[in-house]
């Protein structure tokens, strides 16, 4: 298990925007950090109200939106529009190509949200877009899936075989998930403290599990985690 302390993060502070970089993103390099398996990119932003990012492309990655606090407003050149609230995750296939703006859809409120990008697993895939609601119930305690290939259990579907799970920890609070041969995980804790296989974490910590068959999350403070089951190439 390698720690990534959410100290050591790329930073990027533009004014309405600030942002932590788990892996290499824009300015901030570091080949030591340039993703894991075919996770690439877990940004932490914070929007002061009524900014954002005006409208620019993306081509081949699977973008995945999940939102702390706030509201994050969503349009592109596919017609989509929404706002995304906590609880929710969305995953946007940039495909052969598409165009986009995500803006705080608060004037008075700031919004706190993970943007994550998946490497697809072909080139050229038709632009898409999915939007799908995980009530509080339905993660309180466990590891919940809430984006997988095959859209198991209701989840978002990935275009890479991913499986992404979500969990809200506090107290006595724990869960497990199995990890068949040939995989590896990384968990990301969004909010709060927490122990993953043993490992205490708090919140903007991300941990590398390679050669394990579990990953066992316990001992939670109010804490919100993200887990990611990858293929080990």
């Amino acid at each position: 298990m390698i720690k990534r302390a959410a100290g050591e993060r790329g930073t990027a502070n533009m004014g309405w925007l600030n942002s932590k970089h788990t892996f290499s993103f824009g300015h901030y390099y570091d080949p030591q950090h340039m993703g894991f398996g075919d996770l690439r990119v877990i940004n932490e932003d914070r929007v002061i109200p009524g900014a954002g990012f005006d409208t620019h492309g993306h081509r081949d990655m699977e973008i995945i939106s999940y939102v702390l606090e706030g509201a994050l407003e969503h349009k592109d050149s596919e017609g989509n529009h929404s706002i995304i609230r906590p609880g929710e995750v969305q995953r946007m296939t940039a495909g052969s190509g598409i165009r986009h703006s995500e803006f705080n859809a608060s004037e008075t409120d700031p919004v706190h949200f993970l943007q994550i990008w998946v490497l697809p697993d072909r080139e050229g895939l038709k632009p898409g877009y999915e939007q799908k609601e995980f009530p509080e119930s339905e993660k309180r305690g466990t590891l919940r899936l809430v984006a997988s290939k095959n859209g198991d259990l209701g989840s978002v579907t990935l275009n890479q075989d991913v499986n992404l799970f979500s969990g809200l920890f506090d107290g006595d609070e724990s869960d497990r998930i199995e990890l068949n041969p040939g995989r590896k995980a990384w968990v990301q804790v969004a909010r709060g403290e927490v122990e993953v296989n043993g490992e205490p974490l708090r919140a903007g910590d991300g941990l590398a599990v390679t050669d394990a068959n579990v990953i066992e999350v316990s001992k939670g403070r109010n804490a919100e985690v993200l887990a990611f089951d990858l293929r080990a190439h």
